[in-house]
This record gives structure tokens, C-alpha cells and sequence, in this order.
């Protein structure tokens, strides 16, 4: 039943601008490293010659661990406007279709939707350093990978939880607000302790065991969808 749901709900966001914004989101963040390199190429170039890559790496660092809490934000509200802006949960919740079933469905689609955005973000970042000549043969093509999927998986819990608050509630720009909250707060917080969740994103890159940031991510974002589910299930959606 999940998968008539997901199929279902991949007809639905056609033309709702969320591939849209899983586009232009990783080249957006391109886009402003290509500026800053673009502007101080020469300096790059004299200062890092040999550190390009890591220098790279380092820029977008603090923006992708922001880009992804935001991403979690939109995409959840998005995603669960479908249905409150046609007023459809009844009818949705009508057909011989589980509660759990069409929990489950909005949330993979979520969840794809945002490895779709770090795939992107992925290769858009080794076409971006090719591009502009940093050395083939130096591309840390491991820490790439890290640094567009990890911060995505030490952010599951987020993804999880306003994906839950969005479909509860038919009042999205106060659970946006609590999201870019989340997201401004996180920049500031890097001081707190590392086992605050809030820390998870930007540690699953920048600690030396990024695998155990990740892990805590999707481990504690499976319960929280999990408690998601078992609260949609019981409770009614206008």
C-alpha cells in the first residue's frame, strides 16, 4: 500500500515546485562559491595553489549544514500543502489506504527528495572545481561525498519531525518560522555539546567520527518518524 501512496504522491507535487526547489538549491549554493572564486581566483591561487579542493570544501561547509536544516523546513511544508491547500486529507484518508502507509510515503518522498538535492549537489561540486581548474589528481572525491550526503543524514531528525508538525497542522508559516529558527540557531550553537541534535548536521562533516553523527541522525530520525506515524494514525487531520 505505500507504494500506491508514493506513486500517488509523486503524481501530486508535479508542478509544486518541490523538484524545482531540489534543483536550485545545491546550484544556488554553487552559485555563490562561484562568485567568491570567481572574484578572488588569483588570490585562491597564490595563497592555496595546492589546497584548493580543501579550501573549496571548507567555504561551503557552513552553508550546506544551513542549506540542509532550511531544505528540511521547505520541503516538509511543502510537501504536506499538497493536501491542506486543496483540503483533501478527508478524501486522502478515505481510501483503503493505511494511515501508516500514507505517513510513510510522505516521508520517503521527503527523504528522496532531499538525496536528490545532495546527489545534485555532489556532482555540481566536482563539475564546479574542474571548471575552474583545481587539479584532478588532488580532488578529495571522499570528503565530497561527506560533506553533500552527511550533513543530510545528521539532519534526518529535523526532516522527520517538521514533516510530522506539517501534516498535523494546517498553519504552516508558524512551523516555517519554527524551521528557519532551527536553522539561524544552528549557526551559533557549534559550542554547545556535540550530542545536541541541533549540532548533528554540521559535526556529521567537521567531527573525526562523522560516521557516528550520521548513524545518531538516522537512528534517531527513524524514532521520531516513527513516533510521527503513530501520532498521525490517531489523531484526525483537517
Amino acid at each position: 500500500m505505500m507504494g500506491r501512496a508514493f506513486s500517488s504522491d509523486l503524481l501530486k507535487i508535479r508542478r509544486k515546485g518541490l523538484w524545482l526547489l531540489a534543483i536550485v538549491a545545491p546550484l544556488g549554493l554553487l552559485a555563490m562559491q562561484a562568485l567568491n572564486f570567481g572574484l578572488r581566483y588569483d588570490y585562491f591561487l597564490e595563497q592555496y595553489e595546492d589546497e584548493l579542493w580543501e579550501q573549496l570544501l571548507q567555504y561551503m561547509t557552513y552553508f550546506v549544514s544551513m542549506s540542509v536544516l532550511l531544505g528540511c523546513t521547505l520541503v516538509s511544508s511543502l510537501l504536506a500543502n499538497v493536501e491542506h491547500g486543496t483540503s483533501s486529507w478527508k478524501q486522502l484518508l478515505a481510501l483503503p489506504i493505511s494511515r501508516s502507509s500514507v505517513f510513510a510515503a510522505k516521508f520517503a518522498l521527503s527523504a528522496l527528495l532531499m538525496a536528490f538535492s545532495c546527489v545534485l549537489l555532489a556532482i555540481g561540486t566536482v563539475v564546479f572545481g574542474l571548471s575552474f581548474g583545481f587539479p584532478l589528481s588532488s580532488m578529495p572525491l571522499w570528503d565530497i561525498v561527506r560533506l553533500s550526503f552527511f550533513p543530510y543524514l545528521g539532519a534526518m531528525p529535523f526532516l522527520a519531525f517538521l514533516l510530522s508538525m506539517c501534516i498535523m497542522m494546517r498553519n504552516q508559516a508558524m512551523l516555517i518560522t519554527i524551521g528557519v529558527t532551527i536553522t539561524i540557531v544552528s549557526l551559533f550553537s557549534t559550542s554547545a555539546p556535540e550530542w545536541l541534535p541541533l549540532n548533528w548536521p554540521l559535526f556529521a562533516y567537521l567531527s573525526d567520527k562523522p560516521f557516528w553523527f550520521a548513524a545518531a541522525g538516522i537512528v534517531t530520525g527513524a524514532a521520531v518518524a516513527l513516533m510521527g506515524m503513530i501520532r498521525f494514525e490517531r489523531k484526525d487531520v483537517a
